[in-house]
């Protein structure tokens, strides 16, 4: 999703080929965290509306509008992200799952905020946008698709390059929420990490064998 949304979107498919790889990620992320019966179940729960309306926005455009998936798009990730934090946060060592999830859970914050920032740029009226983009041959056009992923995951890491201004007070706001649960979401990784594996008993080394006179 990636590597593939930057080239796709402005091809004549290039929404269908965006809409099956958000599937792909949605789907995986429900097999991801669905080890227990009950997370299981209500990660189908919230998946499933959010999956249905992506896809009756894209065949029906005029019945289903794009914020509902929007929004339910963003809880789902938010319960996504909440279960992978707990899984490492409740890990008694470090091993290859619980830094896949670390980074995962990472990857996943940046589609949180995706279509937060895209809802909010939707509802903002024509005449006070929501969002600026001041530089390019972009400079002054709508906050949509790709330009929303790239604003997601620059206010992640705290770039900031300045070429997408939040100007609304609650996309202000949003900007600075990601940015702090960015920083603190590191925190806390990398912290539990380090204190697992210290605390984690050293290997047994192997018995000697008497040297043979």
């Amino acid at each position: 999703l990636f590597l593939v949304t930057p080239f796709v979107e402005d091809l004549p498919r290039g929404d269908l080929v965006e809409a099956v790889l958000m599937t792909f990620v949605m789907v995986f992320a429900v097999l991801a965290i669905g080890a227990r019966r009950r997370t299981l179940i209500v990660a189908l729960l919230l998946v499933a509306p959010a999956l249905a309306a992506k896809w009756a926005n894209r065949l029906r455009p005029d019945l289903i509008p794009p914020e509902i998936f929007l929004a339910l798009g963003a809880i789902f990730f938010v319960f996504v992200t909440t279960n992978l934090l707990r899984f490492i946060l409740r890990a008694p060592r470090v091993d290859a799952n619980v830094l896949c999830a670390g980074i995962s859970g990472y990857l996943m914050l940046g589609l949180i905020w995706m279509p937060a920032y895209l809802l909010v740029a939707k509802l903002a009226p024509v005449a006070r946008p929501a969002f600026a983009l001041t530089v390019g041959p972009e400079a002054g056009s709508a906050l949509n698709g790709f330009k929303a992923f790239y604003f997601s995951f620059i206010t992640l890491t705290t770039v900031g390059y300045g070429d997408i201004v939040p100007i609304s007070r609650v996309a202000r706001m949003l900007a600075v929420m990601e940015a702090i649960t960015g920083l603190f979401y590191m925190a806390v990784l990398i912290s539990r990490l380090v204190a697992v594996y210290s605390s984690a008993p050293p290997p047994a080394e192997e018995p000697r064998t008497p040297s043979q006179p």
